[in-house]
């Protein structure tokens, strides 16, 4: 079996890592995989022996903005058909995050029926949330007909809802599939030194954005009156930083607070965490509740569009689920930080990597 995997650049996010640790997992189970990034920018290391392609538009014309779908379609047709060639026909072709999705639009492979559209966020929030009147249905109406009758790979629920009902695209086919975890490889990880070990302490893992909401998770940490720290993993604009630690500072919570910047392995601070929190308007799926349940780490969430009250349900632990508002966050983290959950690993396994790549077989051989 043979698939391709379509992503615009490598960047150190969430869907990119999904997509390489899809790539590793489909290796070891014997499928030929193939990766093509759409720009040469790449912030994880590449799985030995993947078949890695980095397909850069070189063009400086001063209308290249103008021709650049049609123009990167073209270029991604030629290095389709390059490794095709080379390697033999795709039996399933996966494109992944909405600027791929526009230049796969433009592209020869938009009229298969092997192409496969792969949603990691709730797309109503991400790009029509800060759109307003007749900027917000154009926009609206140019998305929708990216999917309009095309085979759809949700990674929640949620987001497979969001694309019809908000987005009002008519897809041909919506299949829900979940993110892959590398759960063995995650515990591994998890048993590297940490330099809080022994402490508790809360913690938060994501990057420095509006949509995280670091200032509802502060003003829901002042609120419970904890004396335990609350950990900020995760980097941003110097901007948006400084106004999270003015809030703290304004909070009077400062010297309880702690900036701990980029890991490059967060899974021992996860292990060690009393509690992991999601303070999130929304979330596509929600990488981080899992990977600290599978490191046994209780979680509470915010209940917001997406695929944290999917997870939360499905694992057990729906007793960490908020509404979406300080005053209901802060009450759940002092809940399940006086009488955290029981966590039962098994219902983790519908998130294993062996799982999902199965899951994905199963379309391609349909």
């Amino acid at each position: 079996m043979r698939i391709l995997i379509i992503i615009d650049g490598l960047p150190g996010g969430g869907a990119e890592k999904v997509v390489l640790t899809l790539c590793q997992g489909m290796q070891k189970s014997g499928v030929d995989i193939t990766l093509i990034s759409l720009r040469d920018v790449c912030h994880y290391p590449i799985p030995e022996k993947l078949n890695y392609k980095v397909v850069v538009d070189h063009s400086r014309t001063p209308w290249r903005k103008l021709t650049e779908l049609s123009r990167r379609g073209k270029q991604l047709d030629k290095a389709v058909l390059e490794i095709e060639n080379e390697r033999g026909r795709f039996d399933m072709i996966l494109s992944n995050l909405h600027k791929t999705d526009r230049i796969v639009m433009k592209s020869s492979l938009y009229s298969s029926d092997r192409l496969w559209f792969c949603i990691h966020g709730i797309l109503s929030t991400t790009y029509l949330g800060h759109r307003k009147g007749l900027n917000r249905w154009n926009k609206r109406r140019k998305m929708a007909s990216v999917y309009e009758q095309k085979n759809v790979v949700a990674v929640s629920e949620a987001v497979g809802v969001d694309l019809q009902e908000n987005i009002l695209a008519n897809p041909r086919n919506v299949q829900v599939i979940n993110n892959p975890f590398n759960i063995a490889e995650i515990k591994a990880m998890a048993e590297q030194p940490c330099d809080m070990a022994g402490q508790e302490y809360l913690l938060h893992v994501g990057r420095f954005h509006v949509q995280k909401r670091h200032d509802r998770l502060l003003e829901a940490y002042a609120k419970t009156k904890l004396q335990v720290p609350l950990v900020l993993i995760g980097t941003g604009s110097d901007i948006y930083v400084n106004k999270i630690k003015n809030l703290a500072e304004k909070l009077n919570i400062a010297d309880r607070v702690i900036f701990a910047g980029f890991k490059e392995n967060p899974f021992p601070y996860i292990k060690h965490a009393r509690q992991l929190i999601l303070s999130s308007d929304s979330e596509g799926f929600g990488n981080v509740l899992v990977e600290a349940l599978i490191c046994g780490t209780p979680v509470v969430s915010t209940a917001c569009p997406g695929g944290p009250v999917e997870i939360l349900k499905n694992t057990g632990m729906h007793r960490g689920l908020a509404d979406v508002d300080t005053q209901s966050l802060g009450q759940k983290i002092v809940e399940i930080y006086n009488n955290p959950p029981d966590i039962d690993q098994s219902l983790l396994e519908i998130y294993g990597i062996d799982y999902i790549c199965n899951r994905y077989k199963d379309l391609a051989k349909k």
